[in-house]
């Protein structure tokens, strides 16, 4: 039986002798930013533990291990299990097994499942991001090979700018044409006070609200939640209470839908006569609702698919597969009275 001594020092054990996150080891070890206090704990730690992380690099180049990865937000949520589906579906007609981690939404819990690929010597990712460029640059400096499913990947080149993490292919469903589309309908049936529900990872979708309201928008009523269904509902009974004036909502997915329909019922606010409901996804619950629930409908097992043949593909990749969406109206909606 193997000593504990004889156990191969991981990234994890660095950065807890550091006192850092893994992506703070990752960084620092492929050469990317990092305070001189920072950069020095973590090379101490590194000395302390023989840690050598050159090998990882040799393993990525020299030793595929096969198989993708698949990093996902929450697997119980309908839309990433569908996502999962289509990668899988195109993973067996490769033959290549799939693992997938779930991160939480939590960018340090996403940068500690990568650390684990990495020392794994998995070099197939695909992932919706929950961490920002900083963290994900040097798992790509490594060597990993990633393409991004339903968002992209934002990072800070300076003050009060952003820019994507272009080198990364990605493939998304067609936010702000999805956006577009809803609050088109919403005001043509009159409204005016639209609120946007969004969380984390929606920047795109929530640009898109705010261009598509023009003149009309009022920043107040819009209200991020954290990725938990009691942040998802305080967001949304919170709105609900603040703003009686709103007469229709867009929500950013379906755990947002889910409780702006529980809050609507708890404040005795009708649907749709005292307020109109657009929720991104089409969930099989939406049709059961009553009344059953206008939605923007994406094609998730599509991205899952797409994004594993791009993955798995060798030489040139595009960079982005843009995939349409499709407004289905149903009974969520109603003139402004």
């Amino acid at each position: 039986m193997s000593s504990p001594a004889q156990r191969r020092t991981t990234i994890k054990d660095v950065a807890e002798l550091a006192g850092v996150g893994v992506a703070t080891v990752s960084r620092v070890l492929s050469g990317g930013s990092a305070s001189a206090e920072t950069r020095e704990r973590v090379l101490d730690a590194a000395t302390k533990l023989d840690y050598r992380p050159s090998a990882l690099g040799r393993n990525l180049r020299q030793q595929r291990s096969g198989g993708i990865a698949l990093l996902v937000p929450d697997i119980t949520d309908n839309f990433y299990a569908r996502l999962a589906d289509g990668v899988l579906s195109c993973a067996r007609s490769y033959r290549e097994p799939v693992t997938i981690g779930v991160t939480g939404d939590d960018p340090e819990q996403e940068a500690d499942l990568v650390g684990s690929l990495l020392e794994q010597s998995m070099d197939r990712v695909i992932a919706v991001p929950s961490g920002d460029g900083e963290m994900w640059a040097p798992a790509l400096r490594a060597g990993l090979s990633v393409v991004f499913a339903d968002r992209r990947v934002w990072r800070d080149p300076a003050p009060g700018q952003q820019r994507v993490l272009d080198e990364v292919p990605a493939v998304l469903a067609d936010d702000r044409a999805g956006v577009r589309t809803a609050v088109e309908y919403l005001t043509g049936l009159g409204h005016r006070k639209i609120g946007f529900l969004a969380r984390h990872g929606q920047t795109q979708r929530t640009r898109a609200f705010r261009t598509a309201m023009g003149d009309l928008l009022d920043e107040e009523l819009v209200v991020p939640a954290r990725a938990s269904r009691d942040s998802a509902y305080a967001a949304a009974s919170g709105l609900f209470q603040r703003r009686p004036d709103i007469t229709a909502v867009l929500t950013g997915d379906n755990m947002l839908g889910e409780a702006a329909v529980l809050a609507a019922r708890e404040l005795d606010v009708r649907i749709p006569r005292d307020l109109s409901l657009v929720m991104f996804d089409d969930v099989p619950w939406a049709e059961l609702c009553s009344p059953p629930l206008t939605v923007v409908a994406q094609p998730a097992q599509d991205i899952g698919y797409r994004a594993a043949e791009l993955v798995m593909r060798q030489g040139r990749r595009p960079r982005t597969v843009m995939l349409p969406t499709q407004l289905i109206i149903r009974g969520s909606c109603g003139p402004r009275r």
